[in-house]
């Protein structure tokens, strides 16, 4: 399995993470999970989080983050009114996600753009250009229509 750089220093920040939590905290996450994070994360990235920075400025990856929201939703949150909460504010997210992406990828604006970019550059940069055929070529091709030759 190909894990990512990126990855595996989420996996690094998420191990820290966990070392900071209460040991009755850590133990609601399955030892095989928590496991994982140690033997995958990057041993060469060190990221350090103070328990006293709330999460939102610790400059944490992205992937942590979610990571970390999993892990709540998963684990921590015993509500199943606070879980229904959290799931439609992921599912937000999500599709506010998604219709960036569709807006900012969308294939149709694409090729538009492209298409009215090459034919502002091609107008900008025409030029017309006679060929002329030199006296040697000129030559060659009577010699080749004389023997049938093309």
């Amino acid at each position: 399995m190909n894990v990512s750089i990126s990855t595996r220093q989420a996996y690094s920040e998420i191990d820290e993470f966990l070392g900071l939590l209460s040991e009755a905290e850590r133990q609601e996450i399955p030892k095989k999970l928590r496991e994982f994070f140690k033997n995958e994360k990057d041993r060469t990235y060190f990221k350090s989080i103070d328990k006293n920075i709330p999460i939102k400025e610790q400059d944490l990856k992205e992937e942590t983050l979610a990571i970390i929201a999993l892990l709540n939703l998963q684990y921590w949150c015993k509500d199943e009114e606070e879980k229904n909460r959290l799931k439609l504010i992921y599912a937000q997210n999500e599709k506010n996600y998604q219709a960036l992406l569709c807006e900012k990828y969308n294939s149709n604006d694409i090729f538009k753009k492209e298409e009215t970019k090459n034919i502002n550059n091609t107008n900008s940069n025409m030029e017309i250009v006679e060929y002329k055929e030199t006296i040697f070529k000129r030559i060659l091709n009577k010699i080749a229509k004389f023997f049938n030759i093309r």
